[in-house]
């Protein structure tokens, strides 16, 4: 049997002790992950936690899936430790605390190991984002060269992660038709987390770098075709698949590195970026929350950064 999880174009095969507890529960194991996770972040991020413990209970002598204990869970949580950030610790931990739920609905085996386990504590009132000043996200998007489909289509998505607040994957997942007028202006259609749709008006210059982007590569009649796609090989021209996230990801790296950009970005520095922006231009913390699609104003008060240019301030006070 083998793993049909979309975690990546590879398949990959059962953990050895799940292979050894028997085809039900393999099914269930396959099941954990294609029937109740639905955000393929989440299946990705919590396959590669799973397997990497499994692999790890296999190497230390744990005979079958059932005899897994809390001390298993506990002592591999400790090293993951040595190594990782303290919220990559936990979301690790809470895929192994979901998984053996699952398991232990489905009979596979008689007790959830996991539960009992305490992750690390971890809380924060600022976010970890980089954020760009707003004359770097200018001088970023000016230095972008428009006479490509590539840099047409990168302008496009870069001012729309800023100016719209939205997440990469709500924007990778973007149609065509996600892009539409309304009250004669032009508006985006965003699928957040949870599968909830937001609708946001543009603002001037995204309503610009968008119309360019559609007329300019002819996409704009692909009604149903993704927004952000590849570029063909050999042909400089736009494909019909949507661009990964992973691209996306190399692409504001050297973007930023052309620009002449020596903060290390990333592709949620944009949501940051233009959060912090609107606050400090006079903008609500509540109409922050409502723009970014944010459940909770706590949530967005993690990408205020207003308060870095206060330290800063103060830190220069230290005169000798």
């Amino acid at each position: 049997m083998t793993l049909l999880v979309r975690t990546s174009p590879v398949t990959h095969a059962l953990p050895a002790l799940v292979s050894h507890a028997g085809e039900r529960a393999g099914v269930r194991f396959l099941e954990f992950f294609t029937a109740s996770i639905r955000n393929a972040n989440t299946r990705r991020a919590y396959a590669r936690a799973v397997d990497e413990f499994l692999a790890w209970c296999a190497e230390v002598g744990v005979p079958s899936l059932a005899a897994v204990a809390p001390l298993h869970v506990s002592t591999w949580i400790e090293l993951q430790m040595q190594r990782l950030a303290a919220p990559s610790v936990k979301q690790r931990l809470a895929a192994l605390r979901h998984l053996f739920d699952w398991l232990v609905v489905g009979q596979v085996v008689p007790h959830n190991p996991a539960a009992s386990v305490r992750g690390p504590s971890y809380s924060s009132r600022v976010g970890k984002t980089p954020v760009l000043d707003p004359a770097e996200a200018r001088q970023l998007l000016n230095s972008i060269d428009v006479s490509s489909p590539a840099g047409l289509r990168d302008r496009a998505l870069i001012a729309l992660m800023v100016f719209s607040f939205a997440r990469i994957g709500a924007a990778l997942a973007m149609k065509v038709e996600d892009v539409y007028t309304q009250n004669r202006r032009l508006w985006v259609r965003l699928r957040e987390k949870g599968g909830k749709q937001h609708a946001m008006p543009c603002h001037h210059l995204l309503e610009e770098y968008l119309h360019v982007y559609l007329v300019e590569t002819g996409i704009e009649v692909d009604l149903k075709g993704p927004l952000f796609r590849t570029i063909r090989r050999g042909t400089n021209q736009l494909s019909v698949t949507a661009l990964p996230q992973a691209n996306a990801h190399a692409m504001v790296r050297r973007r930023a590195s052309a620009a002449g950009i020596k903060t290390l970005i990333g592709n949620h520095t944009f949501r940051a970026t233009g959060i912090t922006a609107y606050l400090k231009n006079g903008g609500t913390l509540e109409n922050a929350a409502a723009m970014a699609n944010h459940a909770s104003t706590r949530t967005t008060q993690l990408y205020d950064r207003r308060r870095d240019e206060i330290s800063l301030d103060e830190v220069e006070r230290v005169r000798l």
